[in-house]
């Protein structure tokens, strides 16, 4: 269509075009491709003031000063309160996401996890970093790298690998796999791309509808960024004013293909147009806290939805198929791990503010390691679903509103719910 088209305009023109096409091709990849402006430094940040003893009493830090970005939208306050108690809640959050994650990806090649896997190994201070600006009342819709996002809501990492497994105890009793774990409050885990943007405005709606004070994060990734339902549910949340936020996870690559060479504009913080937008350093979990808890406070406060966008980075590939090194430097990979890491970049504060020493956040991470160990262990060795009719059927209805029965694939395969 392109050769088509170029014989159809003026020759002048022609050559003109080819030959600013060509200049284009020559230009190295950083140059033709958006150049991201927010920070992505999870260690850059200063305390203000005595770090108190206490636990639980609040102290002042003051956040990167490129934490953040707007589109007609007022900058969050960079200065913010934490509390001893929250940041190693936080550290050992993403280690137990990180650790839960490593076993997943050791279980998928020893062939025991079978289908799709999607993990987010490296994103795990975009989940934690929300999880902590909302409460258990405002909901969550995120894509298939799920497994962070349930653990946090409310799953254990044994409900998470055993429905990986495919095991009676998994979250959805071994019926949906990684792309399908839902738990109060969060609606999953979504494997079609883009389609959990809608229902996320839907399910804002619901708690305008339902007078609560509550809003709901829909994430997505910048691949699925492109979506035209995406825009659709912009719309509409616009127009009625919807209490949700649209996120987008960037971590740079949509499947194999670099953001640059798929979206004609990767500002995806400005694709409301006209709602307003926030970008945030999604490798610093307290960046990603307070812009959530700002997103939230907007939100709720009867101002209509916000695009937000999360600049993060994923370690490994797409899913557990995609090596991740075929459209990528392994340099470029090492160099975000050895200086990005949202945990490592957490841990570095900790230890420069004095909150806990080496050896107190060594006892975390085996902490961590230990609540995964066993609970991955009693995941393996959890039983498979019975194949029966029981199984087969339920979770299809609400409990107390089944029909009398539901037809399998034959008249002979009839159920009957009221036996």
């Amino acid at each position: 269509m392109l050769a088509r088209s170029l014989r159809q305009v003026l020759p002048g023109a022609r050559s003109s075009i080819l030959a600013r096409s060509t200049a284009l091709e020559t230009l190295k990849p950083a140059s033709r491709y958006a150049i991201r402006t927010v920070t992505t430094d999870a260690s850059a940040g200063s305390v203000k003031g005595p770090v108190p003893d206490a636990h639980d009493e609040p102290f002042t830090i003051h956040l990167a000063e490129d934490a953040f970005e707007t589109f007609n939208f007022e900058k969050p306050p960079l200065e913010m309160e934490v509390t001893k108690k929250e940041l190693r809640d936080m550290y050992f959050e993403m280690t137990a996401i990180r650790r839960m994650e490593m076993a997943a990806d050791k279980l998928y090649k020893e062939k025991q996890i079978r289908g799709f896997c999607h993990l987010s190994t490296g994103q795990e201070a975009v989940a934690t970093g929300i999880e902590h600006a909302i409460n258990k009342e405002d909901q969550v819709i995120t894509a298939y790298r799920c497994h962070g996002f349930a653990y946090l809501r409310g799953a254990s990492v044994h409900q998470v690998i055993a429905e990986l497994l495919g095991r009676r105890t998994g979250i959805a009793y071994g019926k949906g796999g990684s792309m399908h774990m839902f738990c109060k409050s969060f609606f999953g885990g979504n494997g079609i791309v883009g389609a959990q943007v809608p229902v996320g405005a839907g399910i804002g709606f619901a708690m305008k509808y339902m007078d609560r004070p509550n809003t709901t994060f829909a994430l997505y990734g910048d691949g699925a960024a492109n979506q035209g339902q995406v825009f659709e549910a912009y719309n509409m949340a616009k127009l009625w004013n919807v209490p949700v936020i649209f996120a987008c996870e960037n971590n740079k690559y949509g499947m194999g293909t670099a953001a640059g060479r798929a979206s004609a504009m990767t500002d995806y913080y400005k694709r409301g147009h006209y709602i307003p937008g926030l970008k945030v350093n999604g490798m610093d979990v307290l960046a990603v806290k307070q812009a959530s808890a700002v997103a939230k406070k907007w939100t709720v406060e009867g101002n209509g939805p916000l695009v937000m966008e999360f600049v993060t980075y994923r370690y490994g590939g797409h899913s557990m198929s995609d090596p991740g090194t075929t459209y990528r430097t392994r340099e470029e990979i090492q160099a975000m791990r050895s200086t990005n890491d949202p945990i490592q970049g957490l841990k570095q504060k900790i230890l420069q503010w004095g909150v806990m020493s080496e050896e107190e956040l060594k006892a975390v991470d085996k902490e961590a390691k230990d609540l995964v160990n066993k609970e991955v262990q009693e995941a393996v060795e959890a039983p498979f679903p019975e194949a029966t009719a029981k199984n087969l059927f339920e979770d299809i209805y609400v409990p107390g509103s089944e029909p009398d029965y539901l037809r399998g694939r034959i008249a002979e395969e009839t159920y009957y719910y009221k036996q």
